[in-house]
């Protein structure tokens, strides 16, 4: 039995060899000011230890104003890793899009407005370090618990858990046209070299999920666009290959049945903006009974309306298990890209032009 790693049923089994431990941001002086100022510029450590063990629970709170969600920046490192293996803003890293709070309930993470909790286990073998950088010029603070376990016994065969943010402005990629599978002329997309890409990695592990938040002011539905796993360096078309984007969050018909958002234990749509699709909209689907496993890379990529007909501000952090990672997690950017796009009106997109992010 792994130590710490047990299910419901055996919830009553008693343990040695495991000590519960955490990091939190209590006032050491015995008061009441149990926040961590976080100074612009500044990177804060929240807890290292050289131990063996897991964190198996951590909840955070902030303010939201003023895109504070993405201000602060959340890095986790295991076994004396020199690059981080969690690198993505405090707010997304929880699945808050657009920062922007909100209510959800999934089984690994839970926002109660700004009361941010994750329940994904994150074990390690030689060490553990959690930082949070405030890379922007104005001051912040954070409340945070991290509650983990440090282990007598080295965890086997346990890979090491990853999330990573992305984002890019998306635009109408001029797809081919031909018949589709009913003789109809129909856009086509023959690789999905295009589509919105969630996660690319090398290496050895499986995914277990991911949180997409869309933002555009171009009316009508966007989420026809197929997600496409490529596995172990596939061609197109991969052998985990979807048919919508609401169908891959285990929605469908464009979402329309429900008029609020909604969360259940492993997917959710939960944050709904405008009838006509305008505004902004976050969902998740997370991989907790049916993980996607590779052997040396995995590239996760979702068309951003069919064959890439689609623009917006599209947002993504990505969660996984993994060991023999070959290269750093790409970098997030200045904070300044990582701005929610203010979407007000057609004047703030002129054309479908390919953009870079607003600076």
């Amino acid at each position: 039995m792994r130590p710490g790693l047990d299910s419901l049923a055996d919830l009553a089994r008693l343990r040695s060899g495991i000590r519960s431990c955490r990091w939190s941001s209590y006032d050491r002086t015995g008061g009441n000011a149990d926040n961590w100022p976080i100074k612009a510029g500044e990177t804060v450590e929240l807890g290292a230890t050289d131990a063996a063990g897991c964190v198996r629970h951590i909840w955070m709170t902030t303010r939201e104003t003023d895109s504070n969600l993405r201000r602060l920046v959340l890095r986790a490192y295991w076994d004396g890793e020199e690059t981080p293996s969690v690198l993505t803003p405090v707010g997304d890293f929880f699945g808050l899009g657009h920062a922007k709070a909100t209510y959800f309930q999934s089984l690994p993470l839970q926002a109660s407005y700004l009361g941010l909790n994750c329940w994904f286990p994150m074990p390690f073998a030689r060490g553990a370090r959690f930082t949070v950088t405030n890379d922007s010029d104005e001051d912040s603070f954070l409340y945070f618990y991290i509650d983990y376990q440090e282990w007598d016994e080295e965890p086997q065969d346990l890979g090491r858990f990853h999330a990573h943010w992305r984002r890019r402005l998306v635009t109408d990629e001029c797809s081919p046209r031909g018949p589709n599978a009913r003789g109809h002329m129909d856009r086509l997309n023959l690789d999905g070299d295009d589509n919105y890409v969630v996660l690319d990695v090398q290496g050895r592990g499986h995914y277990v999920g991911c949180c997409l938040h869309v933002d555009t002011d171009e009316t009508g539905w966007w989420g026809e666009g197929d997600d496409m796993f490529f596995i172990d360096g596939e061609p197109w078309p991969p052998r985990l290959h979807g048919t919508g984007t609401e169908d891959y969050f285990c929605g469908a018909w464009n979402y329309n049945q429900l008029s609020v958002p909604y969360s259940t234990p492993y997917y959710g749509y939960h944050f709904k903006g405008n009838a006509d699709y305008t505004g902004k909209h976050s969902q998740y689907r997370f991989h907790i009974e049916d993980p996607v496993y590779f052997e040396r890379s995995l590239r996760l990529a979702i068309e951003h309306g069919h064959a890439n007909d689609r623009q917006g501000d599209w947002t993504s952090t990505a969660y996984w298990y993994q060991v023999g990672r070959t290269a750093p997690l790409p970098d997030l950017g200045p904070f300044e890209a990582r701005v929610p796009y203010a979407f007000g009106g057609l004047e703030r997109w002129p054309g479908k032009a390919r953009r870079e992010l607003p600076r």
